[in-house]
């Protein structure tokens, strides 16, 4: 029973500072947020520009339900800045790296697998497929449930493996997020194809069109920190810069 919750980030990247803000995430940021605010790392990607925008970064973050979200707030915002006094300097070197976002807050399906479990599971792709579903309002959850149930062995035929699956919080319970991680780039481009060429009724890719209000899937690529990559949480020691906290 996955009883966390997490953060989800869609990032804009300035100039050629994407490898560089990947690593300030991760390394320098990460380590403090699991000691200060339980936050664990979920994962840090580049965006294939081929397939979104570019340059950007997604990021996706763990926290302890929604009382450690609570406490993690607290901790942030509870500030004359409304920033932690303690990162002032992370967050000047961040903002020189990117110029915003857009965040939302993600509740789990209940069987989805936290980021400790993925690791243990070895669980890793070459890239990721991101996906984010619009459903009719309040059907979000259940549509989690079709995926695992009509998605999952569809996609399995290419050797995807379904690492998150997330609905969004504070909204109308219309949006998901499914999170796939697939071996290699050729399984991505066979299915690819065979999903354009499924056309017959009853085939997960018609029974989408018919559920869906919208849908769209872009391809991510781990951060060499991001925790399936390494199978392990970001450290101190894999910072490569002399950062002063």
């Amino acid at each position: 029973m996955n009883d966390k919750m997490y953060i989800h980030e869609f990032i804009d990247v300035t100039g050629h500072n994407r490898a560089r803000y990947m690593h300030h995430m991760t390394a320098n940021f990460s380590p403090i947020a699991q000691e200060e605010r339980d936050q664990l790392c979920y994962g840090v990607w580049g965006v294939v520009g081929s397939t979104a925008w570019w340059p950007g970064v997604v990021n996706i973050w763990e926290e302890d339900g929604w009382d450690g979200l609570a406490s993690s707030f607290r901790h942030e915002l509870g500030h004359p800045s409304l920033q932690d006094p303690k990162l002032a300097a992370w967050w000047a070197a961040a903002a020189e790296m990117r110029s915003g976002g857009v965040d939302r807050l993600l509740l789990p399906a209940p069987w989805t697998r936290t980021i400790e479990e993925l690791c243990a599971d070895g669980v890793r792709g070459e890239v990721y497929a991101h996906e984010r579903i619009t459903v009719p309002p309040g059907d979000a959850a259940d549509f989690l449930e079709r995926a695992r149930d009509q998605a999952v062995p569809h996609y399995g035929r290419f050797g995807w493996d379904l690492a998150g699956a997330w609905r969004t919080a504070l909204g109308d319970d219309s949006e998901c997020f499914l999170l796939w991680a697939v071996p290699d780039y050729e399984r991505w481009a066979a299915f690819e194809a065979a999903n354009d060429a499924d056309r017959a009724a009853g085939g997960w890719k018609t029974r989408l069109r018919d559920t869906a209000r919208s849908f769209q899937r872009i391809l991510l690529v781990d951060a060499p920190l991001s925790p399936m990559r390494i199978g392990r949480q970001p450290s101190r020691s894999d910072r490569t810069e002399d950062w002063s906290e």
